[in-house]
């Protein structure tokens, strides 16, 4: 049951009802996380900022999802589960590869390189350890591109709090739960 209420586009106004209209047509429709974001305007112009931006940097776009789905898992976050994995198969992911990145694991050994250091990053919250850096570059990321990894966890931590707190109503199709405590030993 949702604990923040979302915003009906068609009752918004000023900023919200311009932010949810660009929403809208980029996508087609407005998920309920952007409506829920919504309730501030400033929370949803710093997702939209932070997400566009990072759809320009040098990280694909099926190596987002994986890190998304990878990182959600982690934090138990069902909504961003069944967003990702509609999203992942939207970018040419296959059921296989989004169910091996809710593992943190990926047939291609680069991709996995960067999933186990996104989940890595979630169990030391953001303390990666000089081997965790060379583990990465060891497999050909960049300053930069580690850089990406970096930010994509740190935009997918916010939306996976985000909808945990708020209690997002999904309105993805439905995907297995997470099976948090497994997955992330963040203690």
């Amino acid at each position: 049951m949702p604990r923040l209420i979302a915003v009906e586009p068609q009752t918004a106004t000023g900023r919200v009802k311009d932010l949810l209209a660009g929403v809208q047509a980029s996508l087609g429709a407005t998920p309920n996380l952007f409506r829920t974001l919504a309730n501030s305007p400033a929370a949803l112009e710093a997702y939209l900022a932070f997400n566009k931006a990072l759809f320009k940097g040098k990280l694909s776009a099926p190596l987002r999802e994986q890190i998304a789905l990878t990182v959600a898992e982690a934090n138990g976050c069902g909504y961003c589960l069944a967003a990702h994995t509609a999203i992942g198969k939207s970018v040419g992911l296959e059921e296989k590869a989004i169910l091996a990145s809710r593992r943190a694991e990926a047939e291609n050994g680069r991709e996995g390189a960067a999933l186990r250091f996104a989940k890595k990053l979630i169990q030391v919250r953001g303390r990666a350890s000089e081997e965790d850096l060379n583990a990465i570059r060891e497999v050909g990321f960049s300053d930069g591109e580690i850089a990406e990894i970096v930010a994509n966890v740190a935009l997918n931590v916010f939306t996976n709090y985000f909808n945990l707190v708020a209690g997002t109503e999904v309105d993805f199709p439905a995907v297995p739960e997470p099976s948090v405590g497994a997955s992330c030993a963040c203690d």
